[in-house]
């Protein structure tokens, strides 16, 4: 499995490490809450929400520099809005991948 890495946050803050730390604060923050959201809806079997709590979840995927992760979210959500919920251990995965790697940040 791929692993998420700071280099798309490095090439957007042109060495200024104020700005990095400031984005991965944000990330740390909100990504617990969009993954409880996510999970919450998925439990429930809500799918057009758990399609939107995905789209939101796929920014911080894109972010975090994971592309083919980014491409399971992406086909994930489609499926989701198609009543079909084929890919979910495998955005499941994406989310433990990323939840490790924001803790030994």
């Amino acid at each position: 499995m791929e692993q998420p890495n700071l280099s798309y946050i490095h090439s957007m803050s042109g060495g200024d490490k104020a700005f990095e730390q400031k984005l991965i604060n944000i990330i740390k923050e909100e990504f617990p809450q969009e993954k409880q959201a996510y999970y919450n809806s998925a439990s429930a079997k809500q799918l057009k929400e758990t399609a939107e709590n995905v789209h939101k979840l796929k920014h911080k995927i894109s972010i975090l520099g994971l592309e083919k992760s980014y491409e399971i979210a992406r086909e994930y959500e489609e499926n989701l809005v198609e009543g079909n919920t084929n890919l979910e251990n495998e955005f499941n995965n994406i989310l433990q991948n990323i939840t490790d790697y924001l803790e030994q940040l």
